[in-house]
């Protein structure tokens, strides 16, 4: 399993997500539910997926690292200020608040399985081999971050 390590670009796991729960509303319209506020929701989770997903690579700019997902070896410095004071990850975590915008916008319960799927496949395949190299490169400053913050929330 460790050939899938670090080498599909997350965006690409996340269409591929949203592709899984879109299939699985489609199969299981029995799950489908009542959603009052429905644009206000799925709009409010979107904008706050992209805001996850748009500051932190704002961030690393500034502080001259990659935002690469693929190549952490390349990475110059740990960014620990920011969102990064609350979750490691807030990219991820951005994708995930756009897949559970696409469960709402589908307003079907099986459309959360993409949503599932995301979170276990980029944690096993992303996340964790970015936390080895980064605990490696970065020893004391990386323990520090990891008590400061969660992975995901």
């Amino acid at each position: 399993m460790q050939a899938l390590e670090l080498r599909v670009p997350p965006p690409l796991v996340m269409f591929a997500a949203a592709t899984l729960g879109w299939v699985a509303a489609e199969q299981f319209p029995v799950l489908a539910w009542f959603l009052p506020w429905r644009i206000t929701i799925v709009t409010l989770f979107a904008l706050t997926g992209l805001a996850l997903n748009l500051q932190p690579k704002w961030t690393f700019r500034q502080a001259g690292t990659t935002v690469d997902p693929l190549a952490p070896t390349r990475t110059a410095r740990l960014v620990s200020t920011g969102l990064y004071r609350y979750t490691r990850n807030p990219m991820y975590l951005g994708h995930v608040f756009l897949l559970v915008a696409w469960a709402a916008w589908l307003h079907n319960a099986a459309a959360l399985l993409g949503v599932a799927a995301y979170v276990m496949y980029v944690t096993r395949f992303q996340i964790r081999p970015e936390e080895r190299h980064l605990a490696l490169r970065f020893p004391a400053d990386f323990a520090r971050l990891r008590q400061q913050s969660r992975r995901w929330l």
